[in-house]
């Protein structure tokens, strides 16, 4: 396979992962602490990516949530298209797929064993790793064209989820779209409702906030979108919200 186009820089001692610019700060805390068995170690990546276990994860959902959050991006993408975190699947590789030979789409993770494992899923060169995290982009103000949150925010803590849209925000250029997809508060009668808050306590323990809040609230004023699209699916526990900026 030929190795894409990549951001060179410290190679990191846990995966030889080359990475632009490795943050001296090292993995966050709560990343350790909550989630090390789903996204740091390495059996975690043989397990994960499987595509039956994702489908598994979400319920079924995967392959409809992949699919419309394509959709959103756009059937042939042209500029410069930031992914903010790795996810399992193969979203990433589709979402390539998309962009034209002259458009440019950047997946930065705070995690380099992450990176790369996405260096094997993903052949074409004008896609980019970075290892930088969410609440503290690299970027100038107005580089990106559109930007992805895929499942990401409900695995933040409230004052790095803060951040992390502030960064996503700040990075747009006027016009630009941020296309979060996550969880959401289902409907009464949803068979979940009730479970899913036992997965989340278990599991998840900062994703209920996602139930509790609409995504708009953690944008700072200063940089509130110009316009918000907000659609529900799977009786409502899935949520794909588009911020103009």
């Amino acid at each position: 396979m030929r190795k894409k186009a990549v951001e060179r820089g410290p190679e990191s001692a846990m995966t030889g992962c080359p990475a632009a610019e490795a943050p001296d700060y090292g993995v966050p805390g709560y990343l350790e602490e909550n989630y090390w068995w789903a996204y740091l170690h390495p059996r975690s990546l043989r397990f994960f990516e499987k595509q039956w276990v994702i489908n598994a994860i979400l319920w079924g959902n995967y392959a409809r949530l992949r699919d419309a959050t394509l959709d959103r991006m756009g059937e042939e993408i042209g500029g410069r298209t930031l992914q903010v975190a790795c996810v399992y699947g193969n979203l990433t590789p589709r979402l390539a797929e998309r962009h034209r030979p002259d458009a440019r789409l950047d997946v930065v993770d705070v995690a380099a064993i992450q990176l790369d494992n996405l260096s094997h899923k993903v052949d074409a060169p004008n896609v980019f790793l970075h290892c930088q995290d969410a609440a503290r982009l690299k970027f100038d103000d107005g580089d990106f064209d559109r930007v992805l949150l895929f499942f990401l925010l409900h695995e933040l803590p409230l004052a790095v989820r803060k951040k992390a849209v502030r960064e996503a925000m700040r990075v747009l250029k006027p016009g630009g779209k941020l296309l979060v997809v996550d969880y959401h508060r289902p409907v009464r009668k949803h068979p979940l409702r009730y479970l899913m808050p036992l997965v989340f306590k278990t599991l998840e323990p900062f994703a209920l906030d996602l139930w509790e809040h609409d995504i708009v609230e953690w944008v700072p004023k200063e940089m509130a979108p110009s316009a918000v699209t907000k659609t529900t699916c799977f009786g409502g526990l899935y949520q794909l919200v588009e911020l103009r900026r």
